[in-house]
């Protein structure tokens, strides 16, 4: 199969378009050929080496943890998916970038998403929905998200608005009208972002969901009150210094069908902001490093 590869940790510059073996599922997985990937954060940290020491890979390793994709063989034990469903899922921190990819978490990819929104979904959608869910109940609340234009940020506020509740978002000003797409109240994050919820919030923020690690985290506390009302998806050493929620994104094929339902309904649509052919994946990481994407960047293979 085509895959994307790097042979050594390092820049864009490392990633090569080659032949790799084809992969295979092993018990309770299934693989897919791919549509289209997703790229994360996690993927060039990944790649770059700033993570070896936690999250070590294998050499080479094919970049990408999530996509879309057809059901092309299924692995012992597998059961509810036939070979030709389309589905959008998660396999491991590594493989996705290729022809091929396994997958050991997935639900069927609703018609009405394009295969670019589906293939953005997966990682961002379980992100967003285990940060809620330490939250609580979510209808009638106000909720606070920090960083609320990224891929997990822009999917927790079209997810916290249709289960029910009031979402304010942090973003860059270009960003806010984006925001109000989505159903959020916008607002710009930094100094003073606690008088600008007092006026935007009269009856106060009552939860908070940091996705930006921007080290915000004590200014959240203090605005809702109670660090078991803040959750953060990425801001693990202030999470435990504060007692937050830390919430790690997991292969949850639960969360999937509850995301893919939600997109059957018209209520969540995964937002892309940039497509690249699998040839342009150097290009794909180099946007995404600079840190100012708007929802998702996808590769289509």
């Amino acid at each position: 199969m085509r895959a994307v590869r790097y042979h050594e940790y390092g820049s864009v510059e490392t990633l090569v378009v080659e032949q790799a073996p084809d992969p295979h599922p092993g018990p309770g997985e299934i693989r897919v050929r791919v549509a289209a990937a997703s790229v994360n954060p996690i993927d060039w940290k990944m790649r770059s080496g700033a993570l070896r020491e936690v999250l070590p890979v294998d050499l080479p390793a094919i970049p990408g943890r999530d996509v879309v994709g057809v059901v092309d063989e299924t692995g012992e034990g597998v059961q509810g998916v036939s070979v030709g469903d389309s589905v959008f899922g998660l396999g491991g921190v590594t493989g996705a970038t290729a022809e091929l990819a396994v997958l050991s978490a997935w639900a069927p990819a609703p018609a009405n998403w394009t295969d670019e929104e589906a293939a953005g979904a997966g990682l961002a959608s379980v992100t967003a929905m285990g940060g809620l869910k330490a939250l609580g109940p979510l209808p009638g609340r106000t909720l606070l998200v920090e960083g609320a234009s990224g891929g997990v940020g822009s999917a927790a506020v079209e997810i916290a608005v249709a289960r029910g509740a009031t979402v304010i978002g942090t973003a860059s000003e270009r960003n806010h009208a984006f925001l109000t797409s989505l159903g959020a109240v916008p607002t710009t994050y930094g100094s003073g972002l606690a008088e600008r919820l007092a006026t935007l919030a009269p009856g106060g923020v009552d939860i908070a969901l940091d996705t930006a690690a921007s080290g915000s985290l004590d200014d959240l506390v203090a605005i809702v009150g109670d660090p078991a009302r803040v959750s953060t998806i990425a801001d693990h050493a202030n999470a435990h210094r504060l007692g937050v929620h830390l919430a790690n994104a997991e292969n949850d094929s639960t969360l999937l069908a509850e995301a893919a339902e939600l997109g059957r309904q018209g209520r969540y649509t995964p937002r892309v902001e940039r497509t690249y052919p699998l040839d342009q994946t150097a290009e794909a990481h180099a946007y995404a490093e600079r840190g100012r994407t708007r929802g998702k960047i996808v590769v289509t293979i």
